[in-house]
């Protein structure tokens, strides 16, 4: 297999920690998605049509292009330690808890970055297509991503991880936006004692660093 990363991208560094947790070595390729914008080659067009990071090539030459893609195709090879849930009730909370991070969470923090930094300028979506940034979808995003971090406390309440007892990709997913929204300068409330402590301790774990 061979992994298609970026170093500075979220996105890519979701599948990174879950390749961490699982204990994987998998060839590595970094694209340079800023000052080359490789992504955009016909090279890595062949690879991806979509122009993205991340990018999972199986054995067999199959191209998985979206997070969610790899994560299943990889749990399933590697299942423990499992990631996704051991139980068909885990699975289903895990699956609640990223849509409300993805959809509350990195969809609103993309909405308000790509909108609003002078670098992303007509190129306010990813993928092939150019579009032009909407300054009032910016202001509306970085509304969206203050409400969610203020929130993260009560969805961690006492529990140890997103989901409960066991790390999983919620918290990978949790950690990774709350990060991502430091590129705004916003960052979880003070007065937020279960997100602070959560945070703190998935930050410490080895793969968190990469």
């Amino acid at each position: 297999m061979k992994f298609y990363d970026c170093s500075t991208a979220p996105s890519p560094r979701r599948v990174r920690i879950f390749i961490a947790e699982k204990g994987l070595d998998i060839e590595t390729v970094n694209i340079d998605l800023r000052k080359k914008a490789e992504q955009m080659s016909d090279e890595f067009r062949a690879i991806n049509p979509y122009c993205t990071v991340p990018v999972l090539e199986l054995d067999d030459g199959t191209h998985l292009v979206t997070t969610a893609g790899i994560w299943q195709c990889l749990e399933e090879m590697h299942p423990n330690p499992p990631l996704m849930g051991a139980t068909a009730a885990e699975k289903g909370v895990i699956g609640d808890l990223q849509w409300h991070i993805e959809f509350d969470g990195f969809m609103a923090m993309a909405e308000a970055l790509r909108n609003s930094v002078p670098g992303m300028k007509g190129r306010a979506l990813p993928g092939p297509d150019d579009f032009e940034q909407i300054p009032e979808l910016a202001e509306r995003g970085k509304a969206r991503v203050q409400l969610f971090l203020g929130r993260v406390d009560a969805m961690i309440s006492d529990k140890p991880f997103v989901a409960g007892d066991n790390y999983s990709v919620a918290d990978i997913d949790l950690m990774i936006m709350i990060d991502f929204a430091g590129w705004l300068k916003m960052r979880l409330p003070e007065d937020a004692p279960n997100a602070q402590r959560w945070y703190e301790s998935v930050s410490s774990r080895p793969s968190a660093k990469l």
